[in-house]
């Protein structure tokens, strides 16, 4: 037979159980602390429950139960906050014209009765008691009015309805006449795909992207025409769905124009939003602290954010990435002098609380000619299949004695006769001696978008009543609204450095104008400014 072991007793009487709150570790590291063991004791404990699951006691419940009996208040049952009607439409119309104003902000909307003074879309529609009084439509005294119809007969509403077509007809006459072909009066719909460069879907959701990423936009311009480079659809976007946004528009490329077109345009665009003259250059800059000025200034009008995300959109070929360049005094952007360079939106550190984002051209729809596309700089002149022919309007906008200066060529024609010309001067010249007319229409087409021959629009005519010599900057004032003195001195710091830079001295380069363009011709000087 086996004989079976015996089970040793323990006869010291200590305890050799793991979980025994007696037993200490002794010698050994790696037992167990009476600590250790209570704590793993008191993670086994169970509440205590009834037949039905409820639990009855639980031994890291509290014995204490607070008093769940609510104080009752008046306030209860009646309206804290009452404002009269006459009061509620003066506020109404007084935030109505502090919002509408591009130069003025309204902090705490969050703290505003907002849902009082947007009416719903559904409310805004139907205004019952503005048409008549309430006695006459719901009180006891009712009145049943007639109906008011479009015509009382028949005949009266066919007269109506042609001569609503008869006057269709004429608003719409001259468009259709524009837009059809001489001959047989059909719309030329056949347009090479190069003419709609930065209008695809994808150029649109880089531009929405950098509009929903920034607090402040920055539209750059072309100084040599700004109209033409403004984009009024995304003016017109920010003023009625993102009014917490603030826009400023830089002009760009100042040293191209004569200083007084500078500042009669900084006159000018400055009664619509914060205006700032730009000239991009790491080393020879202008404008440059105006602009790091005012940024900071509306980062201090965002003070309840850690940082400010600024956004810079504008036409190709307008000089965003160049903007951003010379804020960082260095080349962190890709840069080239024809369009479509960038072609997503980068993000870009100004300063801890000031962050840059640059987004891709894009180009507006409206109604510009395949000639206007390509001197506003949105095509590439080398894609061009037939350059001779954008030549006639740039002789038509420049002034003779620039391209007599520029190319040496006294007397032409027409665009074809100066081309020749061109070609025969600079040695362009195919086999059999025959001109080169498209390499000389795209050398011509080069120097007008990079600016080496001199075009600007001249700035409209100030009206006779504001002749004052002072710069005037609309709208840049402290709101009575706001009680915060940080916020109305940021407002009034951005009002002064956009006025004071109307009286600063604006490079231009040199032999570009002659000495009584850059004075200022009375013919296209819309009024004298100090310089």
């Amino acid at each position: 037979m086996v004989m079976k072991k015996e089970r040793k007793v323990n006869v010291s009487g200590k305890p050799k159980h793991s979980l025994d709150v007696n037993r200490g570790n002794g010698d050994k590291k790696e037992g167990r602390s009476a600590a250790t063991v209570r704590r793993l004791k008191m993670y086994n404990t169970r509440p205590k429950r009834d037949r039905k699951g409820k639990i009855l006691k639980h031994d890291l419940q509290s014995k204490e139960l607070p008093s769940t009996r609510i104080q009752p208040d008046r306030r209860w049952f009646g309206n804290t906050r009452v404002v009269n009607q006459k009061e509620l439409e003066f506020f109404r119309e007084e935030l109505q014209s502090r919002m509408s104003s591009s130069y003025n902000v309204i902090l705490k909307e969050k703290k505003l009765p907002m849902s009082l003074l947007n009416d719903h879309q559904k409310q805004a529609r139907v205004h019952l008691l503005d048409t008549e009084p309430f006695e006459d439509a719901f009180g006891p005294k009712i009145k049943r009015k007639r109906p008011k119809l479009m015509a009382v007969d028949y005949e009266s509403l066919v007269k109506k309805a042609d001569g609503s077509q008869d006057a269709f007809e004429q608003k719409h006459a001259g468009s259709a006449h524009t837009e059809g072909s001489e001959g047989d009066g059909l719309r030329d719909l056949v347009r090479h795909t190069m003419f709609e460069k930065g209008q695809s879907k994808r150029i649109w959701g880089e531009l929405y992207k950098v509009i929903d990423s920034s607090d402040v936009i920055v539209q750059v311009l072309d100084a040599r025409d700004p109209q033409g480079t403004r984009c009024y659809h995304l003016e017109k976007h920010l003023k009625e769905h993102c009014k917490q946004k603030h826009m400023i528009l830089l002009l760009n490329k100042c040293d191209l124009i004569p200083a007084w077109a500078t500042k009669g345009w900084l006159r000018v665009l400055s009664k619509e939003f914060p205006t700032l003259a730009f000239h991009a250059s790491i080393n020879k800059s202008f404008g440059k602290g105006s602009l790091l000025s005012v940024l900071r200034q509306f980062a201090r009008l965002k003070s309840d954010k850690q940082a400010i995300s600024v956004g810079f959109v504008g036409y190709p070929n307008v000089g965003k990435s160049s903007v951003i360049n010379t804020l960082r005094t260095k080349n962190v952007c890709k840069v080239a002098p024809i369009p479509g360079e960038t072609k997503v939106w980068q993000y870009i550190t100004l300063t801890k609380r000031i962050f840059l984002i640059d987004c891709p051209g894009v180009v507006y729809q409206n109604s510009d000619s395949e000639t206007d596309v390509v001197l506003k700089g949105v095509v590439r002149v080398t894609n061009l299949q037939d350059a001779s022919e954008h030549i006639g309007e740039v002789l038509k906008r420049v002034k003779k004695e620039h391209l007599e200066r520029a190319y040496k060529i006294k007397d032409w024609d027409d665009d074809n006769d100066f081309l020749v010309q061109l070609c025969k001067l600079t040695g362009k010249l195919l086999k059999g001696g025959e001109p080169d007319l498209m390499t000389v229409a795209k050398m011509v087409l080069h120097d007008w978008q990079r600016g080496r021959i001199p075009f600007f629009v001249p700035p409209p005519r100030l009206p006779q009543g504001d002749s004052s010599n002072e710069p005037c900057i609309s709208g840049v004032e402290k709101d009575p609204a706001v009680d915060d003195n940080k916020a109305s001195a940021a407002i009034k710091a951005i009002a002064n450095v956009i006025s004071s830079q109307q009286t600063m001295n604006v490079p231009v380069q040199k032999d570009l104008f002659s000495e009584k363009e850059l004075e200022g011709d009375n013919s296209e000087q819309p009024e004298p400014l100090d310089s």
